[in-house]
């Protein structure tokens, strides 16, 4: 049986671990719905297009995306 890399999830903890201490533990939700919205909020409208990034030259994801074309 082959072992996992320990690296594999470290992209994704580390994006929940943001989510978690920069929006959710901040808020108090009255239904899942409201949760739902905001989260896709803090994701289309803060952690794409603004949220600057250590691993990406200190550009969010989509202004290094950009820049990685040209």
């Amino acid at each position: 049986m082959c072992r996992g890399n320990c690296y594999d999830n470290a992209l994704a903890e580390s994006f929940f671990l943001s989510l978690k201490r920069e929006r959710i533990r901040r808020r108090t939700y009255k239904t899942r719905q409201q949760e739902r919205a905001d989260v896709f909020d803090y994701i289309e409208f803060f952690y794409n297009p603004k949220r600057k990034h250590g691993n990406n030259e200190m550009l969010s994801p989509i202004e290094f995306e950009i820049l990685k074309v040209y």
